[in-house]
Order: C-alpha cells, then structure tokens, then sequence
C-alpha cells in the first residue's frame, strides 16, 4: 500500500504543476479549476493510502524482492448474483431525468433508490444468502 500511496502523492505533485502552467499560460479559469481539483483528489487519495499503510501489515508489493505469487490467494467476497445494481441503474436513471424533464420525476426515482440501496446493503442478512 506504500508503493500506491507514493504513486498518487507524485501524480498530485504533477498535476499541481500543470495546473499552475496550464493556468499561467491559458488563462482560462474553468479548465485550471479542474485541474486543482483533480489535485485536490489526487493528494486525498495518496495521503489516505499512505496513512494507513502505516497501520496494517505490509503487502507483498512493499517487499522489493516479492514474487508475484506471494500475494496470491483469496482477493476478498463478491456477490456472485445480485439484482439490487439493476434497481440502483433505474432509480439513478430516473433521478438524471427528473433533472431534464421535471423535478416531479424524482418522486418515483427516489423509492426505487432506496429499496435498491437497503436491498444491496442488507443482501447477506436474510432470505436464502444469509449465511454467506
């Protein structure tokens, strides 16, 4: 996790300097704005990573001499079927369109948000997944 939090600390020391150059020699506001926010991002993410290398073990990507097959083994638990991503697609859908078409659409897109949203979130607790 160190190696990924010095990657984005130097992609926001970049991104800092082309800001500051894209905005110097440009002058153009909406694209430098970008920019420093895509810094602002970048420094988030590097300092967030390199904080908490600092609290876990390290990884076989810390170890200069690691083989690739050190960090095999299990990733981690994904849903092997879920409809809830659907329900989340449609609600979300709605709610874009209610920004183009009316705010009144946003009173039909906002039930079906939430019961993608407590459906994805409580999957693993009842019915017939609940002991995975």
């Amino acid at each position: 996790m160190k190696v990924q939090g010095k990657m984005f600390i130097w992609l926001s020391v970049f991104v800092l300097a082309m800001a500051i150059v894209y905005g110097w020699w440009s002058k153009e506001p909406a694209g430098t704005t970008a920019l420093f926010l895509a810094f602002g991002l970048c420094i988030m993410i590097g300092y967030y990573l390199a904080f908490t290398a600092r609290r876990v073990d390290a990884a076989a990507q810390d170890n200069k001499e690691a083989d690739v097959a050190d960090e095999a083994g299990e990733v981690g638990f994904f849903s092997p079927h879920s409809w809830q991503p659907l329900s989340l697609a449609i609600g979300g859908a709605l709610a874009f369109m209610g920004v183009v078409f009316g705010w009144w659409l946003l009173y039909f897109s906002l039930p079906i948000l939430m019961i993608g949203l407590f459906g994805w979130v409580f999957e693993y607790y009842r019915g017939e997944n609940q002991t995975q």
